[in-house]
């Protein structure tokens, strides 16, 4: 079943039209009304890494985060992608110490970092990476917390019937407003189960995620908003766009990307109200094609103003060069949010 997606992001060579990234935006409030869209707000397909916020829920709302005794900082790392600097490592590290696991019980299998810099240092040591450095171990130190907490086994936590899955799906399901069933489940890059579920409905998750944050009181959601809020680095890191947009606009965003071109965002509006975002890129560039998106998206919807911009403005657009360091091009985005209501 084709994507009904619209052009994006044009890639211009000379006076020419070269590339499209084509793609869908759901944008919706904390009830659930769509505000803004462009192609299909209904268009299915698998959150990937940006489900991280809500698959960390049931660990917090639990309470076992504060048995654990979780900084926030650890929180943050579960909630996110991480580079694999030095940072993210040892908070993986400390969340497995307490709760009494070595690595070898993470299976979200090994990478280099993300971290140029922490890649080429690992390079210079002469040592290979270890499952602490996939992007994904924070999310999985969080999942096996919740088996150990709840007494459950923990060699098969990624089995999508393992009582922790089970858990996730369906706080998923219930903060999008849809049904266990409805969501679609895969196997992601780091072999835990992904989620696919409308666009609509995972703006509604993000939506609920920023209201959340905006109310100190809340302890589940609410807290997962403000520690990724208060911790972007965590989230992803140096020279990613999760981490600079938080830091652009702190604690009015709450970002997180996922593989395929896929983008979640929750925020938090002046008027205390909150918009939940959901992008999709139709072919699954999550740099070229999404960074683009995620910051026109924002312009248009006021959320970033032109101090924001100019900090972001390497992920809005650029210039093409070739070998020789000639400017032959541009990349940009170019759509308009069709208004709801």
């Amino acid at each position: 079943m084709a994507f009904d997606t619209e052009a994006l992001v044009e890639v211009w060579r000379g006076g020419c039209l070269e590339s499209e990234h084509r793609g869908a935006i759901a944008v919706v409030d904390a009830g659930g009304a769509l505000i803004a869209h462009a192609g299909d707000a209904d268009l299915v397909s698998y959150l990937r890494s940006s489900a991280k916020p809500f698959q960390l829920l049931p660990l917090v709302e639990s309470g076992a985060a504060v048995r654990f005794g979780f900084t926030d900082a650890e929180l943050a790392v579960m909630a996110g992608s991480h580079a694999g600097e030095p940072r993210h490592v040892a908070a993986v590290q400390s969340i497995l110490n307490k709760i009494g696991l070595p690595d070898t019980a993470l299976q979200c299998g090994l990478h280099m970092p993300f971290s140029a810099d922490a890649a080429k240092a690992l390079r210079a040591t002469g040592r290979e990476p270890t499952v602490l450095h996939n992007n994904c171990s924070g999310k999985h130190a969080g999942m096996l917390a919740q088996a150990v907490d709840r007494g459950l086994s923990t060699h098969d936590y990624l089995d999508p019937q393992h009582p922790v899955q089970v858990s996730i799906r369906q706080r998923l399901a219930e903060l999008g407003g849809i049904t266990f069933a409805a969501i679609s489940v895969g196997v992601d890059g780091c072999s835990a189960p992904c989620f696919a579920m409308p666009l609509r409905a995972a703006a509604l998750a993000f939506a609920r995620l920023a209201e959340a944050g905006s109310k100190m009181h809340d302890a589940g959601l609410g807290r997962i908003a403000r520690v990724m809020m208060n911790y972007p680095e965590m989230v992803a890191g140096e020279g990613r766009l999760d981490t600079d947009l938080m830091r652009a606009v702190p604690q009015r965003v709450v970002s997180k990307g996922g593989a395929e071109g896929y983008h979640g965002l929750g925020v938090i509006q002046p008027n205390g109200l909150a918009l939940g975002i959901a992008v999709k890129i139709a072919d699954g560039d999550g740099k070229r094609g999404g960074n683009p998106v995620v910051i026109e998206t924002l312009r248009q919807l006021a959320v970033l103003d032109d101090t924001a911009l100019a900090k972001l403005k390497n992920y809005h657009t650029w210039k093409i060069t070739n070998h020789r360091g000639l400017e032959v091009g541009e990349v940009k985005a170019n759509f308009k949010l069709m208004r709801d209501v």
